[in-house]
């Protein structure tokens, strides 16, 4: 049905829409003297409790889907979660944001590079294609002309993002069917949130927050708001949808749909920091769309036609 991988790229973009407002909220945190790790924790461990009794409930009292799937929700924590957040923050600590989060979207070649070896799914031409047109139209988003010179610690943080990414899209659409969304978007992040938290109490990263007054889209609000905005829309809603957006299309393809993450990024920048994307970056968000329509189309062309199931066979869902 055509409707199923509709609704899959429907909430692989809202997953996008969502995770993209989180430099605009943590930015007001930061700038009154919070450091990321602490943003970061923040943001999962409350998102973490919100999902909690809806996991719970989601269950159903199937403790034994739970325990089968402890591992995958663990390194869905660690890689998804922990590991992508903690590379992202620490890179742009010696690289221009910009070349900080081209280094952790490449994190999409190694989803394709995992299908390949992994499942035998070698990419086809239009793939290629569509790679190159989107990580050539993220360039041109990020307006990487002039940006400083690699740092090689930076660079390794970079691709430690990189990892994590991959990492996301990979364990998001291969989780067992049985296992909610909600439960392995709870399970991630309480698994993340714990682990940044034990590793800064060990003085390897560190955490600092500060609880008064922040400026939000140029105006004096509560700390509490983007607190909210961080754990709540960038957080909540951008895990469930993009863990259901990857179960319905896969890996690889809701992988090139989060590329246009940094699209609305850009835009919800401009809307609410006041930072107008040029003309080149509006030329890259066209490369960006272009190339996620060659990976769909490549997508469709590979799956085969149904042959007219029996009515009881179409009933069977993934």
């Amino acid at each position: 049905m055509h409707s199923r991988p509709a609704a899959g790229v429907g909430l692989a973009l809202l997953s996008a829409v969502t995770f993209a407002t989180s430099g605009t909220f943590a930015r007001s945190l930061i700038d009154a003297g919070w450091s990321a790790e602490s943003a970061v924790i923040a943001r999962v461990g409350v998102a973490a409790l919100v999902l909690a009794i809806p996991a719970l409930l989601s269950l159903r009292g199937r403790w034994h889907v739970l325990r089968s799937n402890a591992t995958a929700i663990g390194l869905f924590g660690l890689l998804g979660v922990a590991l992508a957040q903690v590379c992202f923050f620490n890179a742009v600590r010696y690289l221009p944001v910009g070349v900080a989060l081209l280094l952790e979207y490449l994190g999409i070649i190694l989803v394709v590079v995992w299908m390949w070896l992994r499942h035998g799914q070698p990419p086809r031409r239009l793939t290629v294609a569509g790679s190159v047109s989107a990580l050539v139209g993220l360039a041109f988003v990020l307006d990487l002309a002039g940006t400083a010179d690699f740092h090689p610690v930076g660079v390794l943080w970079g691709l430690g993002a990189a990892f994590g990414l991959a990492g996301y899209f990979v364990l998001a659409g291969r989780v067992d069917p049985r296992l909610p969304s909600v439960a392995m978007a709870s399970g991630g992040m309480a698994v993340g949130a714990a682990v940044l938290l034990l590793i800064g109490l060990t003085g390897l990263l560190p955490l600092q927050a500060t609880f008064g007054e922040v400026t939000f889209a140029g105006q004096p609000t509560s700390w509490l708001v983007p607190i909210a905005g961080l754990s709540l829309v960038a957080a909540v809603i951008a895990y469930l949808a993009g863990i259901a957006g990857t179960r319905i299309l896969g890996p690889r393809l809701s992988s090139f749909v989060g590329l246009t993450e940094v699209l609305f990024a850009v835009l919800i920048a401009w809307l609410f920091l006041n930072e107008l994307p040029t003309g080149w970056q509006l030329f890259g968000g066209a490369l960006i769309v272009a190339g996620v329509a060659l990976v769909r189309l490549d997508e469709l062309r590979a799956t085969p036609a149904p042959v007219m199931p029996e009515p009881e066979l179409a009933l069977d869902g993934r």
